[in-house]
């Protein structure tokens, strides 16, 4: 009999392998940050690689919802986790405004709106969404129902 956790569906896979995305993606972040903003804080580095991270096991995890009951609307992988990924970059700008016009003025050494990373956070999040859903399934059936 195989692993509980590599079985699919499988919220725990599901969930380990967002994590496991959003590792390498924050980590990629966390060696390539210093090296296009070398006059960035120190501690941005760490946030990056922790909040993808973060953005993986939710995206993860939610993938139990495949419909929306209030509004009778399936969810697809491909519409739910663009739309966390972006959410939590939204946010992220929306409180670290300064900090984030920051970071693109000196990454691309223009004045971009740092809302850019919005479209980031979506584009990540449907790279996790698709691993997470090819190998852990999606829907109640992941949580054990």
């Amino acid at each position: 009999m195989g692993s509980a956790l590599f079985s699919k569906p499988s919220l725990m896979t599901r969930i380990a392998v967002g994590k496991g995305v959003g590792a390498l993606i924050g980590l990629a972040g966390y060696f390539l940050l210093p090296m296009l903003w070398p006059e960035g804080d120190g501690l941005l580095p760490w946030g990056i690689l922790l909040w993808y991270t973060t953005m993986g096991a939710v995206i993860g995890a939610f993938g139990v919802m495949n419909y929306h009951p209030v509004l009778q609307l399936p969810l697809p992988w491909w519409v739910r986790a663009p739309l966390v990924g972006g959410w939590m970059n939204f946010v992220l700008v929306f409180f670290a405004y300064d900090l984030m016009a920051a970071a693109i003025q000196g990454m691309f050494g223009m004045a971009l709106s740092p809302f850019w990373f919005v479209a980031e956070g979506a584009a990540v999040g449907a790279v996790i969404g698709w691993l997470a859903t090819r190998f852990g399934g999606e829907g109640a059936e992941t949580a054990g129902r």
